[in-house]
């Protein structure tokens, strides 16, 4: 079996790979979406947990990754450890209806320092706080073992006029 490290554990599901269709588009998280990131999270004991390899094309300046992609790092790992931790609190599996998926209503980011290119980067996640339909996440992003980049999401489940017509219906 290969490891959560690789992003492609052979036999485990990631949180978005839970999203319907109509909901895998997100340039961050999207499973569908071919120019997106693709971030998958999972579960690590207590926390979550997904990697990525910024390309060079996510530059800043010469050997540094850009802000931006960052903080959409930040933002859909804290969404899909919402949409987990929700899960979790309902003592439910992810699989079933009525489907919890989030969105962001906050999103605080603070760089650390410089995050450097071609390194496989770890974003953890801890849920602070499951309130209802908000989530609130604790986010960190490392570079070779150095955190480089701290944030929070305040994640609100996704209101029914956002789910597509299938996904709003209860049952399994």
């Amino acid at each position: 079996m290969e490891s959560i490290r690789d992003g492609n554990a052979m036999d485990a599901k990631a949180f978005q790979d839970y999203y319907p269709p109509e909901l895998s588009y997100c340039y961050g998280c999207g499973r569908l979406n071919e120019h997106g990131h693709r971030i998958r999270s999972f579960w690590d004991g207590d926390e979550t947990v997904a990697f990525f390899t910024p390309q060079p094309y996510h530059i800043a300046i010469p050997g540094y990754v850009y802000g931006g992609l960052l903080a959409s790092l930040v933002d859909c790992h804290g969404t899909g450890t919402a949409a987990g931790a929700s899960y979790r609190a309902e003592n439910r599996g992810m699989d079933t209806k009525p489907p919890l998926r989030f969105v962001t209503a906050s999103l605080k980011v603070d760089y650390l320092r410089p995050t450097p290119l071609g390194v496989q980067l770890e974003i953890r996640g801890k849920v602070k706080e499951v309130s209802g339909r908000r989530v609130t996440v604790a986010v960190a992003i490392s570079a070779a073992g150095d955190v480089c980049v701290r944030g929070e999401v305040v994640a609100v489940q996704m209101p029914a006029g956002m789910m597509p017509a299938s996904e709003n219906s209860g049952g399994d």
